[in-house]
């Protein structure tokens, strides 16, 4: 463990607070004109899955948690959980589904993620910020809709749902953010 200033802790740090590991899902710090600067810290516990805010004085200790991030690749996903390698060393760990959430849609065989391990415990993982997808289905464009805002909803391969432009169209491969899902541009392959 390490004792590090409030005002020093950022997004996907992990600290321990009463014998409990916590990931920072967010840390703000607040500057008033009057009166003593606070770092506010929005976390969640790892064994439940709880979450809390925390708000400390900008100079006060928190014990942050030693976290070995490694680069892992997927395989395949079965009742424990989803099983990942790492290429080096061809160690297997297995991440269970509320570690990777709602961003579980987007993984991909063979896709390379950041998984941060405390004490060989998969706490954390970090797919990559974009991945390509196939468009399944689209509504057609409508004739004189020229405006470049204007998105039309669209199926993608993996069945989630997002906006695309109007020239986009089914069977077209598009390039999506894992964070939200959002429409970046299409592939270029």
């Amino acid at each position: 463990m390490v004792k590090v200033i409030a005002s020093q802790i950022r997004k996907g740090n992990v600290v321990e607070i009463d014998n409990q590991l916590l990931v920072v899902l967010k840390a703000e710090s607040f500057f008033p004109g009057k009166g003593t600067p606070t770092t506010q810290i929005d976390m969640r516990r790892l064994s439940d899955g709880v979450k809390t805010v925390q708000r400390y004085r900008t100079t006060e200790q928190v014990e942050r948690a030693f976290i070995e991030t490694k680069p892992y690749t997927y395989l395949y996903e079965d009742a424990h959980g989803f099983a990942f390698m790492n290429m080096e060393s061809y160690e297997q760990v297995s991440v269970p589904a509320d570690v990777i959430g709602d961003q579980s849609v987007y993984l991909a065989e063979s896709m390379e993620c950041q998984i941060s391990l405390y004490n060989g415990v998969p706490v954390a993982i970090e797919l990559p910020a974009r991945v390509v997808l196939e468009v399944t289905e689209t509504e057609p464009v409508t004739k004189g809709q020229t405006a470049s805002s204007s998105y039309k909803p669209a199926t993608l391969s993996n069945g989630q749902r997002t906006t695309v432009p109007p020239h986009i169209s089914a069977g077209t491969r598009v390039v999506v953010m894992t964070e939200d899902g959002s429409y970046v541009e299409r592939a270029k392959d």
